[in-house]
């Protein structure tokens, strides 16, 4: 049986969208495609031929702007004058399918002589109104779906922006080989987020017969257009929801509009539950007779998280003060339809008299209450006063861990379930549906710390069939707390890919967490002062704590249904003198590291606050805590759990996903090191939450499993090439994709076997020299495809996923280029001053990743290492260094480019926030000046390679 071919899966798929309503239409070029649109937009308006004036104006207002400017235009309408004086706003794209014309064309070539000569052909389009709204790019069975989606990266780069840019209305586009198929917005950079279509009980939906059938019927196709996009404001740029979240928004609508019961969606931790809820909001706010919604958050999240997300779904939709006065001014407000608040303010608005006569209007007005988790403050008094005040309120919560009668509490005889506070579960998403879809990681778990019957043993090593005995004095025992500091110090650069990652320490109480600290600071002394001895390099942990210090401060007493007790970041009423005490130091070490100015009194939630941003900027490379940020904290850095302390059900899942967040190739799965026997409480907690054949799924396989693989993976490698000189032999295109897939997947398996201690690379088939030696090979062929444009024919391997995150290295940092500098100026003789002074010129001027930042560590070095003494701190004198230099860079960028300053800086803050580099689209608003329509592309493209070398060179590798 012959393989179908990419023709043949054109032409069928073509014949289907026939059958499903697409009228087939021939246009093979730009001047086609703008003829039938102008006669699309006629008919769907029911217009008479536009004249040569009228047309004008409509080609004008849709040939402006990015993709995120035409993504509004596109759902907005616009005023065309008629010859005759009249007018009549005219629309492009109808919530209403039945308004809209629906067409199919392939093979539309663009001529884009501005990259090398080259046409390029496009595989299938879908037409709206005569606008390319969807573009699909096929491959024929057998091929990897990712080198789809890299031609359609190519494809953005050079030809869709070509003529009169109409391509630039992309709204979706769809990739398949047939078997698989994926889909995801305009603007998309990564593979990750192209997503598998999927039924309501989250059932993939792979094969492109069936994914057009339930994806490009008109009807599902014209809800995702115009029901299920989000325009994030803050970054310019679109997003779409994933099935499960569409799901979800469908559940609680059809709930609000057939049903007055409450109602909770069921979907993990790490699944995008503020974007549905927020997409879920904006579609209860057009309903006439809902009053308000809103959308409630803990106190401790707001600022930290959801309102940066919400805004940038919706600008300045969020106040992050805690004034309870601007809320209920906001409820007062007819016309603000969509509240953001805390639960906090929400309850004092509700509970304090002289707030009544602004919101009493409320009372029996349809409010309904989005909860962004189920059960933060719910089981209290706070649920109940709301259902008091507003008596025709509707709620709805979000939780990844519910909490069922299996792992409830009880109160006056009742079972204080999810069930019970929301009546009924509306839509379902667990774990392993987010593990399957690659939306989460999966977790490796290593058990560490077994108890014998005479007490300590020499090692750390976790006997799977021994429970360890759980006495309270064998876990506070000072030898114990002090093996695991010292496992910690020696482990962590292994589990953290030598700190490209962070990670958090959770223990068991305070008084546990205080002597940890202090012994880090023991330990990690006498490591340096060693190493040191032995001509080594150790640059010591930065280490930040965090904790409430109340006279009843949190302990590790773990209830029935797991959940975390909550620590308050208010000052508290009655406090513990000796834990404040030693708070207080900590935050004064917090402040020399850092140039900042922290107490635990009324600074303390902005201290909070400040380590939430270093830990997701990896500037703190452990976080202790007891409590705090085990619960609704993302930072996809983050890497690796440390537990000693007792967790289960609800904690655990909870505590366990802080580690899971998808981020590079590089971070293949979350770890979790427990001192604690917790392998019992996590099968049973997955089997809660999932189901009892969870563990498969969300647990990653054995060291010895995944060693095997990689050796089966090295075996396959070398039948194609027996050694990396063979490389050079491969002459076809063909050979070398097999060698760059088979090398691709070695390096995978390596990768994952990096973060396990016992693991010896130069105890494989493959060492270090030479996988070292196969990769430099694999780099250079990586490098000659992408410098290889000029050629008229396209290179099998020109969208091959190279995954090059994987070969990347941070090991030479500026971090550490810091390190050696301070043991140069706390150096006993000249001669060791310049040794240490030497060893980082050597770096500088070697190290690739360094060569942007070269320039600056060398006027550092000669301005400031002269002057400074044995005792003086280089990280602190290179901070302000640093801080002088990037404002001066921002200003001569600004003042050469002729910039606004308060768009460039917002530019840059997104980037800390969540780490992508800036497109083009987020350009348009940088000019301080008019863009002339011809040179939009060049200035725009201009400003993003030199605002993103600004990125690099400043906020990169530190």
């Amino acid at each position: 049986m012959t393989v179908q071919s990419e023709y043949q899966l054109e032409n069928e798929l073509i014949t289907q969208l026939q059958g499903l309503g697409y009228s087939l239409v021939t246009i093979k070029d730009e001047s086609q495609l703008l003829s039938n649109l102008k006669t699309q937009i006629e008919r769907a308006n029911g217009l008479a031929p536009l004249s040569e004036t009228e047309w004008k104006q409509v080609i004008s207002f849709l040939n402006t702007g990015t993709v995120f400017e035409r993504a509004k235009n596109l759902r907005d309408q616009f005023p065309v004058k008629f010859d005759d004086g009249s007018s009549k706003h005219i629309f492009f794209l109808s919530d209403d399918p039945s308004k809209n014309l629906y067409q199919v064309t392939n093979q539309i070539t663009v001529d884009h002589r501005d990259h090398n000569g080259r046409t390029s052909r496009f595989d299938v389009t879908l037409l709206v109104n005569g606008l390319p709204l969807v573009q699909i790019e096929l491959k024929k069975r057998g091929m990897e779906i990712a080198e789809a989606f890299n031609q359609t990266q190519r494809y953005t780069r050079e030809a869709y922006w070509a003529g009169q840019g109409l391509f630039g209305f992309i709204q979706l586009f769809i990739i398949s080989n047939g078997a698989n198929t994926r889909y995801y917005s305009n603007g998309t950079t990564g593979i990750e987020f192209a997503f598998p279509w999927a039924d309501v009980s989250n059932k993939h939906i792979n094969e492109i017969v069936d994914f057009a059938d339930a994806f490009l019927n008109h009807t599902h196709l014209t809800q995702m257009l115009t029901q299920y996009m989000v325009m994030l404001e803050t970054s310019k740029s679109l997003m779409v929801l994933r099935p499960y979240q569409i799901y979800a928004v469908q559940k609680i609508i059809a709930h609000v509009q057939n049903s007055q019961q409450n109602g909770y969606i069921w979907h993990t931790t790490g699944s995008g539950k503020t974007l549905t809820s927020f997409k879920a909001s904006q579609l209860i706010m057009k309903m006439p007779d809902v009053e308000k919604v809103l959308f409630v958050v803990d106190r401790n999240d707001l600022d930290t998280q959801t309102s940066r997300e919400f805004n940038a779904f919706k600008a300045e939709s969020v106040d992050s003060t805690d004034s309870t006065h601007t809320l209920v001014k906001q409820l007062d407000q007819r016309h603000d339809k969509l509240i953001v608040t805390t639960i906090q303010k929400l309850n004092r608005a509700i509970s304090n008299d002289r707030y009544q006569e602004y919101i009493n209007y409320l009372k029996d007005k349809k409010v309904v209450f989005i909860f962004d988790e189920c059960h933060r403050s719910q089981f209290g008094d706070t649920h109940q006063n709301i259902k008091k005040f507003f008596s025709n309120a509707q709620m709805f919560g979000f939780t990844g861990t519910p909490i069922f009668e299996e792992n409830s509490q009880s109160k006056a005889g009742l079972k204080l379930t999810t069930d019970y506070l929301f009546n009924q579960c509306l839509h379902q998403y667990v774990i392993v549906d987010a593990i399957r879809d690659r939306n989460v990681l999966q977790f490796q778990i290593d058990y560490r710390g077994k108890f014998t019957a005479k007490g300590m043993q020499n090692n750390l090593d976790y006997d799977d069939d021994v429970e360890g005995i759980d006495t309270q004095e064998l876990y506070d025992n000072p030898q114990r707390l002090e093996m695991i500091a010292r496992y910690i110090v020696d482990t962590h650069d292994t589990k953290t890919k030598n700190r490209e990652f962070t990670a958090m320490f959770c223990v068991n109480s305070v008084d546990t967490l205080t002597q940890y600290y202090d012994l880090f600071e023991q330990v990690q002394a006498e490591k340096q002062q060693q190493d040191e001895a032995q001509g080594r390099l150790f640059k010591p942990l930065t280490i930040a704590t965090i904790f409430s210090y109340g006279a009843n401060e949190a302990v590790d007493t773990v209830d029935q249904n797991g959940l975390i007790q909550e620590e308050s970041t208010d000052t508290p009423t009655q406090i513990n003198p000796s834990s404040r005490d030693k708070l207080d130091r900590y935050i004064a070490n917090y402040n020399a590291q850092f140039g900042t100015n922290y107490n635990s009194g009324d600074g303390f939630y902005a201290y909070y606050r400040d380590i939430a941003d270093r830990v997701k900027k990896k500037q703190i490379d452990i976080l202790l805590v007891v409590n705090m940020f085990l619960t609704g904290f993302d930072s996809k850095p983050l890497n690796t759990l440390y537990v000693d302390k007792n967790l289960k059900y609800h904690g655990l899942i909870q505590a366990f996903s802080r580690t899971n967040r998808v981020y590079n190739d590089k971070k293949p799965f979350g770890n979790i090191i427990s001192f604690r026997n917790l392998k019992r409480a996590t099968d049973e907690a997955l089997a809660l939450f999932s189901n009892k054949e969870a563990r498969k799924t969300v647990l990653v396989p054995s060291f010895e499993e995944i060693q095997q693989d990689y050796a089966d993976a090295v075996e396959k490698l070398l039948n194609i090439t027996p050694d990396y000189q063979a490389v050079d032999d491969l002459l076809t295109e063909d050979q070398q994709l097999e060698f760059i897939k088979a090398f691709r997947e070695v390096m995978r398996y390596n990768a994952q076997l990096q973060t396990f201690v016992e693991y010896d690379q130069d105890q494989t088939v493959l060492d270090k020299q030479h996988f070292a030696n196969f990769a430099s090979k694999y780099a250079d062929l990586c490098r000659a495809t992408r410098k290889a444009t000029k050629k008229e024919k396209v290179s099998v391997l020109d969208d091959v996923d190279f995954q090059l995150d994987l070969l990347h290295s941070d090991r030479i940092n500026v971090g550490y280029i810091l390190t050696l500098l301070q043991m140069a100026v706390n150096a006993e003789t000249d001669e060791q001053r310049k040794k240490y002074e030497a060893q980082v010129h050597d770096l500088i001027g070697g190290d690739v990743s360094l060569h942007d930042k070269q320039d600056l560590i060398q006027k550092f070095i000669e301005e400031n290492m002269p002057k400074m003494i044995n005792g003086q701190s280089v990280q602190t004198a290179f901070a302000k260094f640093w801080d002088v230099e990037k404002e001066q860079a921002y200003q001569h960028f600004c003042e050469q480019e002729n910039l606004k300053p308060e768009v460039l800086k917002q530019v840059l803050d997104n980037y800390e926030f969540n780490q992508r580099l800036p497109r083009k689209e987020e350009m348009k608003e940088l000019p301080n000046f008019k863009v002339k329509l011809f040179e939009r592309d060049n200035v725009l493209t201009n400003l993003m390679v030199k605002t993103r070398q600004l990125i690099e060179k400043f906020y990169v590798g530190l």
